[in-house]
């Protein structure tokens, strides 16, 4: 990883203002542990600031207003990586910024929805730019396709068919996130990782080893995965730490918990939960 800064340098703020990027925003929920999001209009809007605008009401907004403690990743078209520490301050429906959201071609000639509220954060870390170093991210994900099937256990169905064609896509992309001992949540590219069943994912531990290394054996992790048509899924697990599995060094996680992040309709996949009549109309 690059030196830590406490500020995003001009450079910086231009090259991460469009919303053609992938940007993750990652939460606290209350039970306090992490949630993760796709919010591309995440931007340096200062040295010391970011802000986001919000077009669909998902459980990342709720949560950071009730723990304002986030961490975030942006990557450009390029492959180039800026990652940190912010802290949720406040959220206008009005202003400059609101108006400059509302603004871009993203939105503006969008006919079925436009920002409606901005989120500001001040900054914390912030560490960028540092390149996706994919050749090594190519060879860890195919030594975990190799060596994912002995990592498997006899289980019941966890995630459906779909869910799992999105972990297992190798071209789709995967981060990891946990929560630190600031108690913000960290975000870590972990492309290569791959489902070995339905209800444990496998990683080679390398590349950013050393962040992977960092994650406390037995706590609860998230996973975000996306593929390039924005098809999108949100995991929970328990981390196991690293074991050795025909000769390749994976770490594994045993999913509890499963999220359809995608709009229009957010929510739960597994568990499952059980489906209630409408009884009341607003």
């Amino acid at each position: 990883m690059t030196a830590h800064s406490n500020q995003f340098g001009d450079d910086d703020i231009r090259t991460l203002e469009p919303t053609e990027k992938v940007a993750l925003v990652a939460t606290v929920n209350p039970e306090g542990l992490p949630h993760m999001t796709l919010l591309t209009s995440l931007q340096p809007l200062a040295p010391t600031r970011l802000v986001l605008g919000e077009f669909s009401r998902g459980l990342s907004k709720e949560y950071m207003q009730k723990n304002n403690s986030v961490g975030f990743l942006m990557m450009t078209l390029d492959r180039r990586l800026w990652r940190g520490t912010a802290r949720w301050t406040h959220l206008m429906k009005e202003g400059p910024e609101y108006r400059m959201m509302n603004d871009k071609p993203m939105f503006r000639y969008n006919t079925y929805f436009g920002i409606n509220t901005v989120h500001y954060f001040d900054l914390v870390d912030t560490t960028g730019p540092e390149r996706l170093p994919m050749g090594a991210i190519v060879l860890s994900a195919l030594k975990t396709k190799f060596a994912k099937g002995a990592a498997r256990r006899k289980i019941g169905e966890v995630l459906k068919p779909f869910a799992l064609s999105i972990m297992n896509r190798m071209d789709s992309l995967k981060f990891i996130s946990y929560i630190d001992g600031r108690g913000f949540p960290v975000i870590i590219p972990v492309i290569q990782a791959l489902a070995a069943d339905s209800g444990r994912l496998a990683f080679a531990a390398s590349p950013f080893g050393d962040e992977l290394a960092a994650i406390p054996k037995g706590s609860t992790v998230a996973v975000f995965a996306m593929t390039l048509k924005m098809e999108d899924i949100l995991v929970r697990g328990t981390y196991n730490g690293t074991r050795t599995f025909r000769g390749v060094r994976l770490g594994t996680i045993d999913i509890t918990w499963a999220y359809n992040s995608m709009p229009p309709v957010h929510g739960q996949i597994y568990p499952e939960t059980e489906l209630k009549p409408v009884a009341r109309f607003e």
